[in-house]
């Protein structure tokens, strides 16, 4: 506020109440991992709405949200790029033993479940179907 960083503190005056909300449905305190989902919906909804003011012809608009992501992502872990997600799904499939498409489900469950907010879900699921062959 001191630095009249108008954006920033935005960005983060509606994060603040996006955990409040969060702690309401709860009806508790919020741990670690339940914060960065909070933080990765606000990143999702940002990335949703440049994706329709790119298609609507609103540069003005996707800019600014563009800004606001960037803000958003400090306060997440960093994704991990496609080379490492895929090493850790083979890992994962080694581990579990699976073989074949009827397993995708455990592995997914199990990809999502260890590297939660480290990952991006629609990237794994397209490597663990490539590796079990669906």
């Amino acid at each position: 506020m001191k630095k009249k960083d108008e954006l920033r503190v935005s960005v983060l005056r509606m994060l603040i109440s996006d955990f409040k909300y969060a702690q309401i449905e709860k009806r508790g305190a919020l741990d670690e991992a339940e914060s960065v989902q909070v933080i990765n919906r606000a990143i999702k909804k940002r990335k949703e709405s440049i994706e329709m003011y790119d298609k609507g012809g609103r540069p003005e608009l996707a800019s600014k949200e563009s800004a606001e992501l960037k803000i958003l992502q400090e306060f997440v872990p960093a994704e991990m790029d496609e080379t490492v997600i895929r090493q850790k799904v083979e890992e994962i499939i080694a581990e579990i033993g699976a073989k074949d498409k009827k397993d995708m489900g455990r592995v997914m469950k199990e990809v999502l479940s260890r590297y939660k907010g480290q990952i991006d879900g629609k990237v794994a699921q397209r490597i663990v179907s490539e590796k079990l062959g669906t």
